[in-house]
Order: structure tokens, then sequence, then C-alpha cells
């Protein structure tokens, strides 16, 4: 991990601030940043919800069909991610299955930021579930149980004995989904019709830089993705370390 980070780096300053910071800070490289960024927010809001609430239903609740749920948590990990975006990009055509019965009602998703969303959202989707599901199986029944012997309700027990519990790995979750999301390439391209200033990802504009042989650009502005990427892992640790100190001391 550590080698290929170097090279970037090392690609990186040898460019001066000067001409680091007018590749890094144009018009289209801003643009694709606030597309990339919109976008990672989309999918990780959405997921920190769906994901929280598949976790919790695929361990609190016994029903047909539940171990197939609980595997296709894992499609999106496993499918290709290009094979997902065409996929995607077919639903929500104008024609297609999803964008027909959504364009009535004046929604597009596909080549819009709604659209970048959806696929990111689908390509992070398995992070927040899977860090949280086995933290709520580890909850013994009989904590919930003695709570409500002593006259707590199920709000109470929410808030005060299972979300504390489950918080530090739904935060990761939630870091890692959006993490993921910002480096989305394959679902993305698909989806989002590639419009320079409108709906072009970082990672697009990376590629271009490279087929262009313009390997410092390139690598400059990857760099901008890697630090905010890094920014928001350093983030989320510091603030789970915070949430078990906080949690040891309140015990």
């Amino acid at each position: 991990m550590l080698l290929p980070l170097l090279a970037l780096a090392l690609k990186a300053t040898s460019l001066s601030w000067a001409a680091y910071w007018t590749i890094i800070s144009s018009p289209r490289a801003l643009s694709s940043y606030r597309v990339t960024l919109t976008g990672a927010l989309i999918a990780t809001v959405w997921n920190a919800i769906y994901g929280l609430l598949m976790a919790w239903v695929l361990v609190r609740y016994a029903f047909s069909g539940r171990r197939l749920l609980d595997a296709l948590m894992d499609l999106p990990m496993a499918l290709p991610t290009a094979v997902a975006g065409i996929a995607l990009t077919t639903l929500f055509a104008p024609k297609g299955w999803f964008g027909h019965l959504l364009s009535p009602l004046g929604i597009k998703v596909a080549y819009t930021q709604l659209g970048i969303g959806i696929a990111m959202a689908f390509t992070s989707a398995p992070f927040v579930v899977r860090t949280v599901q086995p933290v709520l199986e580890e909850i013994e029944p009989e904590i919930e149980e003695a709570a409500r012997t002593l006259g707590a309700g199920s709000l109470t027990i929410l808030w005060r004995i299972l979300w504390p519990a489950i918080f530090p790995a739904f935060l990761a979750g939630c870091a890692l989904s959006f993490a993921r999301s910002l480096g989305e390439f394959g679902a993305v391209i698909f989806i989002a019709g590639n419009l320079p200033l409108k709906t072009e990802i970082t990672a697009l504009l990376t590629l271009i830089r490279l087929e262009e042989f313009d390997y410092p650009a390139a690598t400059a502005i990857a760099s901008v993705l890697l630090i905010a990427a890094f920014l928001m892992l350093a983030l989320t640790n510091a603030v789970q370390l915070y949430s078990l100190r906080h949690g040891e001391h309140s015990r």
C-alpha cells in the first residue's frame, strides 16, 4: 500500500507549489471536486440510514429469505463496477424500467448528480451493513431485558444502550462508505454523462490527464482525493476514540 502512495506523493512534489495550486484550483478541477463530494455525501447519507436499518432487520428478525437477503448485501462488492454502472444506467435512463416512471414526475436520474450519488451508494452499500451487523449480533438480549425490568422504554433502550454500543462501528462504516465513494469510477462514468464542469468526477479527470500524458497534473488532482480520504478517516478515528473513552468514563 505504501509504495504506490509514496510514488504518488513523490510525483506530486515534483511540481512547484504555484504549479500544483494552479492545477488543483482550475475551474474544471474544482467542479470535479464538487461533483465527487456531493455524490459521496448523497451516498453516505443514504447508506447510513439504509445500512443501519438493514443490519437491524438481518439481526433482529427471522423471516423466510433472510439468508438470501443477507447474501445479497455483498453483491455490490462482488459485481464488477462497470457492470453495475451499465445496469443502473439502463434502469434509470429516460426509457428504462425506473426512468420512465420518474420522467413524468420531472425527476431525471441518468446523467445527473443524483445518478452519480445512486451509483456511489450502490457500490458502497455493504460497508455500513457489514460493520454494524456483527456488533448488533454480539449485544446480549439479557442487557435489554434487564433495562426493561428497570422501567426503560424502547426508545430509552435504543438511545442509552444500543446506540452507544454500535456508534463506533456505524461511524466506521459511514467513513468507509464515503471514502469508497470518493474513489468510485466504473459504476459512475456510465451513469454520469461525464460532462466537464457539470457531471465529471475527479477520478475521470485524473484518467483524462493520464491519457494526455500529463502525469504531474494527474498526480496533483489524485492527491486531492487522497488527502480528502485520509482526513476523513483520521477524523473518524478521532471521533471513535473519543466515543470509546467517553463510554468507558461513563461506565
